[in-house]
């Protein structure tokens, strides 16, 4: 009996904090498109974040776009299945699932895009942000 409860506990625990990470996820890249300067056409029209595969980021980053804008311009929370589906994006978020078409996304989006990952070496690899948990604390790595 102790053991289920125990196991009961954690898996509330684990979720909580999952769930937690997501939402914290979604602010941080809200808070990305306050300090970066994007390039003078980028800075016209909607502004573009783009989720490439399933994520609950996207809901989360859904809500924040309905009170939030980027400087002037509007948020668009775009959820792609394929690569092949994106054009034109500001910010790019691989969600872990998608994590092995990352040499084709820096391959497509060589410039102007800031590609945030979620995988522990990527920002090592060249995304310009990438998510980590460090003792159970969500962190991010910045790529210059």
């Amino acid at each position: 009996m102790k053991k289920l409860l125990f196991m009961t506990i954690f898996m509330t625990l684990f979720t909580i904090t999952n769930a937690q990470n997501e939402r914290f996820k979604a602010l941080f890249l809200y808070n990305f498109t306050k300090y970066i300067e994007w390039p003078k056409e980028f800075r016209k029209g909607d502004f573009v974040i783009g989720i490439l595969g399933k994520s609950k980021v996207t809901e989360r980053l859904e809500t924040i776009a309905k009170r939030k804008m980027a400087g002037s311009q509007k948020i668009i929370v775009t959820e792609y299945s394929s690569l092949e589906e994106i054009k034109n994006c500001h910010i790019l978020y691989l969600a872990p699932s998608k994590s092995r078409e990352f040499y084709k996304v820096l391959k497509k989006f060589e410039s102007n895009t800031l590609i945030v990952t979620d995988k522990v070496g990527l920002g090592k690899k060249g995304a310009g942000i990438n998510y980590i948990l460090d003792d159970g604390n969500l962190v991010f790595e910045i790529n210059f």
